[in-house]
This record gives structure tokens, sequence and C-alpha cells, in this order.
């Protein structure tokens, strides 16, 4: 198992590119050490929040190969003073190398992020679609779902906006999940969401099949280096916020959206403390989304040039979540499927994510971003 561990790390090593890692680390600490860094405090933050990364896999890598040189030596040396010795600390070598065992999957996905955003936090939307008052207790459902996985994995999340439903649920969320590799995971979830079930609000209690999206953008702090936003182009609205049930977000009378009329991008935030705060985190989010539009325009231009492609965007269902007759939720584009409905709807959706990762990477589907 050791030398099995061994052969793993090592490919670790070279797809994570550990040399490129050491270099990279050893630059960054000289610019962390600059005593004139914190004069540009952007900066100074890029520089700290990359230092501490890098640091982090470096420090990472090197401790599983401190470990498994360790638990080989303690191995060699259990197996020279005997069998009684061996049977004694195989429970504990065997319990390090199953911790070293969980680390390389993690490294291993990591290999299976290839965006240039993909390490970044996420701006993730929700919109209810068809189905009415059943689309959009799905809607609420689905944000239930995302805020438990960012909660499985040790992500935040900042809930910006929430629309109530006219009877039940939301019409839409706006939510900023903070975490590495939070938009390169999120990317799986991108499209259009179905779920059928006998519905709670239909009197005869018939089967109901409705609709919800799920969107992401990469969020960029320095979104504004990318675009150039003229005041005149919004319409900024201030209204009173108001959550689904009063769960959601803090009720203020300071809640704002701004509408970019050029491009018709409409985005809310009410969760902040002031409507200042509020503009400046819409604002944040605007220059992403936009930022994020014109990446999207220039890989039209490039899929004109290269034949048409498959888009697994808006407007394409992904996944389908069946809980009336059968139990089931079932990936359209890579098959994975699981009966466990309860738990997907949990926030156990890692599955799915890598699934999608795996099937992207082997060149069955296009790359959505």
């Amino acid at each position: 198992m050791i030398a099995d561990l061994r052969r793993r790390l090592d490919a670790a090593q070279e797809y994570l590119r550990l040399d490129e890692l050491r270099q990279q680390l050893a630059r960054l600490e000289a610019e962390a050490g600059d005593p004139d860094l914190w004069s540009d405090s952007d900066r100074a933050r890029r520089v700290t929040t990359a230092y501490g990364r890098v640091k982090s896999d470096v420090d990472h890598l090197d401790e599983l190969s401190g470990f498994l040189d360790d638990a080989a030596t303690l191995l060699e040396l259990a197996e020279d003073e005997g069998a009684d010795s061996l049977e004694a600390m195989l429970p504990e070598i065997s319990s390090g190398l199953d911790r070293v065992a969980g680390a390389l999957d993690e490294l291993e996905l990591r290999s299976l992020f290839s965006g240039e955003h993909d390490e970044r936090d996420a701006i993730a939307e929700i919109h209810a679609g068809a189905g009415g008052t059943d689309a959009q207790d799905w809607a609420e459902m689905m944000l239930r779902m995302y805020l438990r996985w960012a909660e499985r994995r040790g992500m935040s999340v900042e809930l910006d906006e929430a629309s109530p439903g006219q009877e039940a649920g939301i019409l839409s969320a706006t939510f900023v999940v903070r975490g590495r590799h939070a938009y390169g995971l999120l990317t799986a979830e991108r499209g259009v969401h179905r779920l059928v079930r006998m519905s709670p609000f239909d009197s005869q209690h018939r089967r109901q099949t409705s609709f919800a999206s799920f969107e992401v953008t990469p969020f960029l702090d320095d979104a504004g280096d990318e675009v150039q936003i003229d005041e005149k182009d919004l319409r900024i609205d201030t209204y009173r916020s108001s959550g689904a049930g009063g769960q959601h977000v803090n009720v203020t009378d300071s809640a704002v959206r701004i509408t970019h009329l050029p491009s018709g991008v409409v985005v809310s935030c009410q969760n902040e403390r002031s409507q200042h705060q509020n503009k400046a985190k819409a604002m944040q989010i605007l220059a992403a989304k936009l930022a994020e539009r014109q990446r999207e325009e220039r890989r039209h231009e490039l899929s004109a040039l290269t034949g048409p492609q498959t888009d697994v965007a808006w407007g394409n269902q992904i996944r389908s979540y069946v809980l009336a007759p059968y139990q089931q939720v079932k990936d359209l584009r890579t098959g994975v499927e699981t009966g466990n409905v309860d738990a997907v709807l949990d926030g156990d959706l890692d599955e799915f994510m890598v699934g999608f990762l795996r099937w992207r990477r082997a060149g069955e589907g296009p790359d959505p971003r």
C-alpha cells in the first residue's frame, strides 16, 4: 500500500508542479516581505492570499511525503522486531495511510481543474422556472441544497438577495460562495434542474414537473480592471428588502437593484447593513458578471471558428431529481445517478461534480466556461 501511495504522491507532485510551486513560493515570500507592500492594499491582499495558498500546497505535499517515509521506516522496524511488534504497529500505520489516501483523493480532484478562475470564489444564482408555485418551492430547495453543500466543504456563503415566491419558495436568489475551487466545482451545476414529485400544492396531490436554473460566475475582486462601467449606463433602484419567510435575509430599508442598461444585466443586494454597502456589493457582482459576459462572447467567437458545440448552460436540462413514483437523481450528461435523493438534497453533490469534471476532461463534453 505504501508503494502505491508513493506512486500517487509522485504523480500529484508532477501535475501540481511542485518544483514550480517552490519557485513561486520563494518569489511570493520576497514580495510579502517588501516593507512597501501595504502601500497598495489591493496588491498586498493578492500577494498574501497567493502566498498562503502556495505555502499550504507545498507544506501539504511535503507533509504527505514525510509521513510516507516515516511509515515505511516504522514498517521495516516492526518487521525486524518480529510478528508481535508488527501486529501492534499495523493499526496505527494503516490508519495513517488511510488518511494519506484521503488527502491524495482531494489532490487528484485538483488535477481536474483547468480553468483560469477555477480556484476563485463563486457568484451563484438560482431562478425558478416553469412549474408555478412548485418551481418556486423547488428553487428554495435548491438554495438549501447548495448552502448545505458549501457547509459540508467548509466554505462560507454570503446570501445577497432572495426574492420570495408568490405563495411559497423563492423566485430567485443570489449568493457568493467563498472557498478554494468554489467556482471550479460549481461549474458542474450550471444549467436547468428538473424536479418530479407529488405536488404538495395540488389539492389532488398529482405528480408535478418543475424547473429551476443555476448560474455561476467567478467572483473577481479586481473585475473592475477587466470592464469599465459608466455610471450613465446604470439605473439604480432602492427598495425595502424582504426574505422568504424571514429566514434568508435581514429585513432592511436599504436594498439596491442595479440595471446595466446596455446589456440588460440586473443585480440586487439586500443583505448588507447599509444602502452604501449594498450598492458597493452589487457593483462588485455586476462587474464580475459583465467580465464573464465578455469572456462568454469571446468563447462564442471561437466556437464559430471551430464549429458548433453542445451548450450545457442555461436552457438545457442537466439533471433530474425524481421523488415519485420512484427515487432517483440522475445527471443527464455524465450518467452519474443515485437513489439516495435525501442525501443529495441535503448537499451531497460531490459525486455529481467530480463526475462532471472527469467527463469534461475526457472530452465527452464541452467546457461551459
